[in-house]
């Protein structure tokens, strides 16, 4: 990785902070009896994400965070492009198929990009996190994220 490539990735960083937080920003605010608004969770992510964009962004700019020896190997596209698919993907997929179609298809994807052969296994095992992370929100939370066609099913 060169030098120039860790600063885009700083960049990176600290460009989709600020796109988190521009979607923050734009959550209804709450009612004024309620005194944590459904924005916080995500204006904390973002101000995270910031504060470490920027360090990333310093230190590459004086001597780069990445090790000289792993600055040598080659970049692999196509494992990023599976894993741009995947989230692609579910941003397309979210509303109409759901949360668990939707982050089951993202699984899949990112394992591919991290070299995995087996899609089957990858849709199966991504499916079970699915599950109980939707039931943890449904049922644990009281957050309806979208079941989509599944929703009579789990």
């Amino acid at each position: 990785m060169r030098l120039r490539e860790e600063v885009w990735l700083a960049l990176g960083v600290v460009g989709l902070a600020l796109l988190i937080a521009a979607g923050a920003f734009a959550i209804p605010a709450p009612p004024p009896h309620v005194k944590v608004g459904s924005a916080v969770l995500p204006l904390a992510v973002a101000a995270i994400m910031l504060l470490l964009g920027l360090c990333l962004l310093m230190v590459s700019l004086r001597e780069g965070w990445v090790p000289q020896s792993v600055r040598e190997e080659w970049v692999s596209y196509t494992q990023l492009g599976w894993i741009g698919l995947g989230l692609v993907a579910n941003v397309l997929l979210i509303e109409r198929a759901g949360f668990t179609i939707a982050c089951s298809v993202l699984f899949v994807c990112v394992a591919r990009g991290f070299g995995s052969r087996r899609p089957v296994r990858d849709l199966l095992a991504g499916a079970g996190l699915c599950v109980v992370c939707y039931g943890g929100f449904d049922w644990g939370l009281g957050i309806r994220i979208g079941a989509g066609p599944l929703g009579g099913v789990i």
